[in-house]
């Protein structure tokens, strides 16, 4: 995509290309937040409040451990009825920020609906010296954890889904594009169907922006965590979800899996919400709504 679909800098001499037709400033722009979703820090003020107030009026989440430390916990606000699906949220963050607690402005529509939300804690990649593998490691765990004891709250292992935002998008799709069998003894297609909202799924743009040097590429890394590269290992239908006001380079992003997808012979759904940002995409998980409300009840065949 063009650089000339971002907001306009100031006058200055365009530097050599680094990435499609971007130079090294114009890529920075691309996958800085600020620059497209100038509310960011409002927005998610906005979900910590929405978040404490669904906690005011569902009760405290349950809370499970899936590893050894205090970070490696789910949140779960069990739906009413038992035997009931199952949604897994990943948040986003930079792979570097965020808790579960945050996240909880989702779970009314999701227990309203009938299911079981269940939000993930991982500790952020500046904790494994910028390695993104034991973060992938960790969400992987918590998944299988989940599918395993979903007795524990009242799910329905045979009915669970799985979504995630921003960095969350690019975690959720690394778990659905995981080798279930051959590293957790567990079914490939348990995952019934994944929602990828705003998310990074190729990552050699990200290690070329100065917005993710806190992360250490290499170019082993670099190929192993970028999960569209690994499609054959995908079971689960798709709905990629971005916001028409993200940045140009997320929507491309979306475009470019959901295609790739399509190609080797999966199945993608792609939405582009108009009017909304990267934030706001977010948001719209607790709305039925809004387009990624809906698309997960969609994907799990709830009105």
């Amino acid at each position: 995509m063009s650089t000339s679909t971002l907001p306009a800098r100031e006058t200055e001499a365009k530097g050599p290309t680094v990435w499609l037709d971007y130079d090294q400033a114009g890529l920075d722009r691309a996958y800085d937040q600020s620059v497209w979703s100038p509310l960011m820090a409002d927005i998610r003020a906005r979900l910590a409040a929405t978040s404490e107030a669904v906690r005011g009026r569902l009760g405290a989440p349950k809370r499970f451990a899936y590893g050894a430390t205090p970070i490696e916990g789910i949140d779960v606000f069990p739906a009413r009825a038992p035997n009931a699906p199952i949604y897994v949220h990943v948040h986003g963050g930079g792979w570097l920020r965020g808790e579960a607690r945050d996240f909880a402005f989702a779970a009314e529509m999701f227990v309203d609906a009938g299911v079981n939300f269940v939000v993930l804690d991982f500790a952020p990649v500046s904790q494994f010296g910028g390695d993104l593998a034991p973060m992938v490691a960790q969400v992987r765990r918590a998944i299988a954890w989940v599918y395993k004891n979903a007795g524990a709250f009242g799910g329905d292992a045979a009915r669970l889904y799985l979504g995630g935002h921003s960095s969350g998008g690019h975690l959720a799709a690394m778990a659905l594009t995981c080798d279930w069998d051959g590293e957790f003894g567990i079914p490939a297609t348990f995952i019934k169907g994944g929602l990828l909202i705003s998310g990074i799924y190729d990552l050699r743009p990200a290690r070329l922006t100065k917005e993710f040097n806190y992360i250490n590429f290499t170019d082993a890394s670099e190929d192993m965590m970028s999960p569209q590269r690994h499609l054959a290992r995908l079971k689960a239908p798709l709905v990629v979800a971005v916001g028409g006001k993200d940045s140009p380079e997320f929507i491309r992003q979306a475009r470019d899996l959901a295609n790739a997808v399509k190609a080797a012979g999966g199945t993608a759904e792609l939405i582009e919400a108009p009017g909304y940002n990267h934030f706001e995409m977010s948001e719209s998980l607790g709305n039925p709504y809004g387009p990624a409300g809906r698309a997960a009840l969609t994907l799990m065949g709830l009105k």
